[in-house]
């Protein structure tokens, strides 16, 4: 049962689309020095590492992850697998600011899927909140000029997006089923961990297979270094940890309305690091979203 939105949840619900943020700046900014599938395994791979030296007793032949491996592979192919690759795809054609916005159309996905799949009662608020949120999106895919919605046309960065939307709402609604053991439940260590191990080698999986057909090569040095620490501590181990709590606070469907926050620290961020500042119709879409998050999460 999910609790009513306190001021400590709104807090630990706003550091996860702060970090995201800077996640999709970091990964435009690296985009010459790294291959983005590749970038998504080095990120975890450095996450993993961190987390060792506190959660290595879950690694242990009796550990009770074992048995359960299979809600952990899938939880790891879409929470870290797929949609952080899918984020570092996506930044590689589109803006952070446009990507954060597209991303916004994961109320949608978080609705549908919880009605289809997961039993879920969709109520007044929820759905004025998601098509708020969509509204939103719709601005950023025309540019701000409605005349464009019959002839709008995706980059590949746009529908990266759109598809990693749809594999967080999906991972999001995983977390709220039972089937982790108490000890794995309760200690967000373990319970990453969990998810890291098989994460891992899914995004060394999708990174081989890159490595296949890609001819860019690695630029080693202090930029991509900074870069990995940053993604790996921050988008990572900090902000997975505060949306697993804010999920379990008050649920998926509240929680995906505040990570449409991230395209207001987008902005920012890539006003300061990018050069790239907003326009009008990036404060309109913002509007929209924060207004949809207001509405879905009355009561």
């Amino acid at each position: 049962m999910t609790q009513r939105i306190t001021p400590a949840t709104a807090l630990l619900l706003t550091v996860p689309p702060l970090m995201w943020a800077g996640n999709a700046v970091v990964g435009r900014l690296v985009v010459p020095l790294v291959p983005p599938l590749t970038l998504n395994f080095l990120r975890w791979a450095v996450a993993l590492l961190l987390l060792l030296p506190i959660a290595w007793p879950l690694l242990r032949p009796t550990s009770p992850i074992w048995p359960r491996m299979r809600r952990y592979a899938v939880l790891g192919l879409l929470g870290i697998g797929s949609y952080n690759a899918l984020q570092y795809l996506a930044v590689k054609t589109s803006t952070p600011i446009n990507v954060t916005l597209v991303a916004s159309s994961t109320p949608f996905f978080m609705l549908g899927f919880g009605t289809l799949f997961f039993g879920h009662r969709i109520t007044g608020p929820q759905v004025a909140g998601a098509l708020l949120s969509i509204a939103g999106v719709l601005v950023v895919l025309c540019r701000g000029d409605a005349a464009q919605l019959a002839n709008v046309q995706f980059v590949p960065g746009d529908l990266y997006m759109l598809l990693a939307s749809a594999a967080w709402a999906l991972y999001s609604w995983l977390l709220t089923r039972p089937g982790d053991p108490p000890e794995v439940r309760s200690d967000w260590a373990a319970f990453l961990m969990a998810q890291l191990v098989p994460g891992v080698a899914w995004s060394a999986l999708f990174a081989a297979g890159e490595a296949a057909v890609t001819t860019q090569p690695v630029q080693w040095g202090w930029p991509l270094a900074a870069a990995l620490v940053y993604v790996a501590v921050g988008p990572a181990l900090l902000a997975y940890r505060c949306w697993g709590l804010g999920v379990q606070r008050v649920g998926p469907s509240i929680a995906s309305f505040f990570a449409n926050l991230t395209p207001l620290f987008a902005a920012m961020l890539s006003a300061a690091f990018l050069g790239e500042p907003p326009r009008l119709f990036h404060a309109l879409a913002f509007v929209l979203i924060v207004a949809g998050i207001v509405v879905s999460s009355r009561r």
